[in-house]
């Protein structure tokens, strides 16, 4: 499923209505048994510019619903993965949104950076938590406190960006990566990405006994079973169909 941010006039900043739009989107994603991956993008070159401060300045200010954050989506914990297609800006409350993606795929002029620093709008959308978790928190500090812009190459070295590409190239990159991680078994793909997710509020001992609860589920689905038979028929040899 692509999702694409569609108000290029305003480099898709987000407003009230197009963060209810883009959290109705990503529920829908997440329930559909037939989707397995999501793309979120952004038309006309850019990814998104943050909150609408157009909008903010007229009175019409973020809304937090139950489980969604002012942008949208950035509140929700989904059961499958989200890739960014991230071409031009992805800026302010913008970058908060790549960050809740599980994968950033961005061009190579591609820009991020904590730009609403400038107008002492804060960070609500997850981006002082998942900046820090993703980049480390002296990376994070510094865009933070400097709200200096960060090239794409630079957002690669410190783990920001999992793939670049050249520019108008992010979307179907993007989707061409979806469709590899869609490709495998599902239900141990999804069990370990939740673990993962799931360790950050976990004392080490409880983290490492909720691994073993998601893989016990996942043995249980017969897919891990399914999969070693393969394997034993010869697929797979030497990393063969990644």
């Amino acid at each position: 499923m692509v999702v694409t941010l569609d108000r290029p006039d305003r480099r898709n900043a987000i407003d009230g209505n197009s963060a209810r739009a883009l959290s109705a989107a990503f529920r829908s994603f997440d329930a559909d048994h037939g989707l397995s991956v999501a793309v979120l993008t952004g038309a006309g070159g850019n990814f998104c510019a943050g909150f609408d401060l157009k909008a903010l300045a007229e009175g019409t200010g973020p809304e937090v619903g139950e489980g969604d954050g002012p942008m949208g989506a950035t509140y929700l914990q989904l059961s499958k993965p989200v890739i960014g297609a991230i071409e031009g800006y992805s800026v302010a409350g913008g970058m908060e949104l790549a960050l809740w993606c599980d994968l950033r795929v961005a061009a190579r002029d591609a820009i991020f950076g904590i730009f609403n620093r400038r107008f002492s709008v804060p960070l609500v959308d997850g981006g002082t938590v998942r900046l820090a978790r993703i980049a480390g928190q002296g990376l994070a500090m510094d865009l933070i406190l400097t709200g200096r812009p960060i090239g794409a190459e630079e957002a690669e070295r410190h783990g920001l960006v999992n793939r670049v590409v050249e520019p108008g190239r992010a979307l179907p990159e993007a989707i061409a990566l979806a469709q590899r991680i869609a490709g495998f078994p599902q239900a141990g793909l999804r069990h370990d990405r939740l673990s993962l997710l799931e360790q950050w509020a976990l004392p080490l001992e409880q983290a490492l006994k909720n691994e073993l609860r998601w893989g016990r589920k996942t043995m249980d689905s017969g897919e891990a079973l399914a999969g070693a038979r393969r394997f034993a028929d010869g697929e797979g040899r030497g990393g063969t169909g990644i």
